[in-house]
């Protein structure tokens, strides 16, 4: 992830305790960090590589795990055919590998604490990770804000952490989950057969009981920049819009 403000904090080594994989392009990897330390939702750790010649390659993944204090991490990290790090992680790093790391980073993309006004989360792929962290956080602190997470994926296969999130739809009336799923057609009526766009974001704005106060949007680019455009066409406030953006 690259938006969001970086602070200084010290490179540690964790070892990856498991790896599951959540769809056929992300892997969750869990850390255990040898200084544990607290995050918020939102906000993202630095991952550096080194090679035996010495080479380095760094990037920037956000945390999923909530805001707890087990000292083990979870990162959800999605393959990407022109990355540089992400096929490292799916196929070569196992279980009982060190790999270096540091945060918590980053001081804009964050979940707006005691929040009473009604929170919009627009996500694609593995950019559902810092707002599944958010999600998780309003769980975790029993929270009733109002929230919808409207999310984008090829097809159902392609949802991340999808069972979590319909049991969480299913339990709590304040939760509105909405996906538009493009290559296939969705499983339940109140989803979307097509891309994001405006007209769609009104409608999920429509599922709230007031307009949002708090909007965040993550993924790739292209899709950050058509979102945003949507959610403004909606009506929302620009000034209310954060963003996060992906890359490999």
């Amino acid at each position: 992830m690259t938006d969001g403000a970086v602070q200084a904090a010290p490179w540690q080594k964790a070892v990856i305790d498991r790896v599951a994989q959540q769809t056929p392009a992300i892997k969750s990897f869990f850390f255990r960090l040898r200084t544990p330390f607290t995050h918020v939702a939102g906000q993202h750790v630095d991952v550096r590589l080194t090679a035996p010649d010495g080479y380095t390659a760094m990037r920037s993944y956000s945390i999923a795990s909530p805001t707890n204090d087990t000292g083990v991490l979870e990162l959800a990290i999605e393959r990407l055919s022109d990355g540089e790090v992400s096929p490292f992680f799916h196929d070569v790093a196992a279980v009982g590998d060190e790999i270096e790391l540091r945060g918590p980073l980053g001081g804009h993309f964050l979940w707006p604490g005691q929040a009473a006004e009604p929170i919009l989360l627009i996500g694609a792929g593995s950019g559902l990770v810092p707002l599944m962290a958010m999600i998780r956080q309003r769980r975790e602190m029993a929270q009733t804000v109002p929230t919808a997470l409207l999310l984008s994926a090829r097809s159902a296969r392609d949802v991340l952490f999808s069972d979590e999130l319909q049991a969480i739809e299913l339990d709590d009336p304040a939760f509105v989950l909405t996906l538009a799923i493009t290559r296939e057609a969705p499983r339940r009526a109140t989803d979307f057969a097509r891309r994001i766009d405006s007209a769609v974001v009104r409608e999920v704005i429509g599922r709230l009981p007031r307009t949002p106060a708090h909007v965040f949007v993550c993924g790739s680019n292209g899709f950050v920049n058509i979102a945003t455009d949507g959610a403004l066409r909606a009506g929302l406030d620009a000034a209310a819009i954060k963003t996060e953006r992906y890359g490999g």
